[in-house]
């Protein structure tokens, strides 16, 4: 597929996919005329990085990982930053779920104060 097949089936700009190349995350073949072409894998490897940049990983630790994910295996000092990576992102979920729940109890007081009549103060 070319570059904006790609996009569109990632929601992924153009433009980012060009960086992921350049940082040696994503690799394509080039026609004659020098278009990039990509495989079906492509989709995943995409996606794949667009969840690791969400949790905060760099490009360089994401190249440090790929081959890891493409093998199974990791050297010792990938294991422990895919460890530390790992404990990052739980981290992040705990405290995602104390926003929710910090949402929730806002959303439940609101729905409590209209239900018996009292406005919200204004923001």
């Amino acid at each position: 597929m070319r570059i904006g097949e790609l996009a569109e089936r990632t929601g992924v700009s153009v433009r980012a996919l060009r960086y992921y190349e350049e940082q040696g995350l994503l690799t394509s073949e080039r026609s004659e005329s020098g278009q990039r072409h990509y495989g079906d894998k492509a989709v995943d490897r995409v996606r794949l990085i667009q969840h690791l940049y969400a949790a905060g990983i760099s490009s360089a630790s994401i190249l440090e990982m790929l081959p890891c994910v493409v093998t199974g295996e990791a050297s010792p000092h990938v294991l422990t930053k895919l460890h530390e990576h790992r404990s990052s992102v739980v981290r992040q979920i705990e405290d995602l779920r104390e926003t929710l729940h910090q949402l929730d109890s806002v959303i439940a007081g609101a729905v409590k104060a209209h239900e018996s009549g009292v406005p919200c103060p204004p923001a």
